[in-house]
């Protein structure tokens, strides 16, 4: 009875350890399912398209200053409209295993392969100011680019009373400024005496320059430009100066940052610009990641409504 009960205790006590060594190990299973699934400390990878344009300057500093108001990581990295470096940029953040990767595409169809390769990793992939095409991002940030573009071809017919010859200074890679000419031109189809008798690229304000130099000698009765972006837009004014014809010509432009509302105000030929908010697309874009790595329901487009700035400022 004796060795039979000294047995039982040791059983006893070996039963003892077991279960408080499950029960401990069912704790920090626990723990560490609750740790995760509170995490705050994400880390996020931004593929921004440049920082040579004050509209990506104010989108980054609005998505940076939101990322240290939630207290999350944000690692900006800037292609500089150099799509290998971006592909780089964006195959380095997978490698790193990010939470997610905000990304603006510098040509919209040539970031295909690295969406898909993000999102075959299980990493949330958001874009801003510019679509992809051909991969489905979890959710798009942007100006209503189409809607933009409509706005711009009603300035311009208002700039013109409804007829005259038109030029496009263009960015045919990018989607968002596909959809602002897209837009542009339907408006303009509602006016029959407007002709578009020029669509040439000027992505840089160099090259945009260039291009409507081009236009203005090659078409001696033209009578507006539509500018894809401010460097466009500004560099069609130079362009109108140049050749003594700000009373003829009329710009439209689109972007709307500070140097081309001020040549609004103080250039005769530039009639108009249409404006984006960059700083609050940078803030809903990292707002918008943030909701889908906590597992938040999320729109698939957030659209920000354009406004319009003219001689007598904001229009709307």
């Amino acid at each position: 009875m004796k060795k039979f009960g000294k047995l039982a205790l040791k059983m006893l006590l070996v039963s003892g350890m077991v279960f408080l060594s499950a029960c401990g190990t069912q704790g920090a299973a626990n723990q560490g399912s609750e740790k995760k699934s509170d995490k705050k400390d994400y880390v996020i990878g931004a593929s921004l398209l440049t920082q040579q344009h004050p509209f990506y300057v104010s989108l980054k500093n609005a998505m940076e200053e939101e990322a240290r108001a939630q207290g999350v990581q944000l690692n900006v990295s800037i292609a500089n409209q150099d799509l290998n470096k971006q592909l780089s940029d964006i195959e380095d953040f997978i490698t790193k295993g990010v939470d997610a990767i905000i990304i603006s595409p510098v040509d919209s169809k040539g970031v295909t392969a690295a969406i898909n390769k993000a999102k075959a990793a299980h990493i949330p992939v958001i874009t801003v100011d510019i679509p992809a095409v051909g991969a489905e991002a979890d959710a798009h940030v942007a100006t209503d680019n189409l809607t933009g573009g409509k706005m711009a071809g009603e300035e311009m017919a208002k700039a013109l009373g409804g007829k005259g010859k038109v030029a496009i200074i263009d960015y045919p890679t990018v989607q968002s400024v596909i959809d602002r000419v897209t837009g542009f031109k339907e408006a303009l189809a509602k006016y029959p005496d407007i002709k578009i008798v020029a669509d040439q690229p000027g992505i840089t304000r160099a090259e945009a320059l260039s291009a409507a130099q081009n236009i203005i000698q090659a078409n001696p009765d033209l009578n507006g430009i539509f500018g894809f972006g401010d460097d466009a837009a500004l560099a069609a004014v130079a362009a109108v100066k140049s050749a003594g014809k700000e009373d003829q010509i009329k710009i439209i432009g689109f972007d709307g940052m500070q140097e081309a509302r001020n040549a609004v105000k103080n250039e005769k030929s530039f009639f108009s610009v249409i404006t984006q908010h960059p700083d609050q697309i940078g803030k809903d874009g990292l707002d918008t990641t943030l909701k889908i790595l906590k597992g938040e329901k999320v729109d698939k487009v957030i659209s920000i409504k354009p406004g319009v700035f003219g001689k007598d400022g904001e229009k709307n």
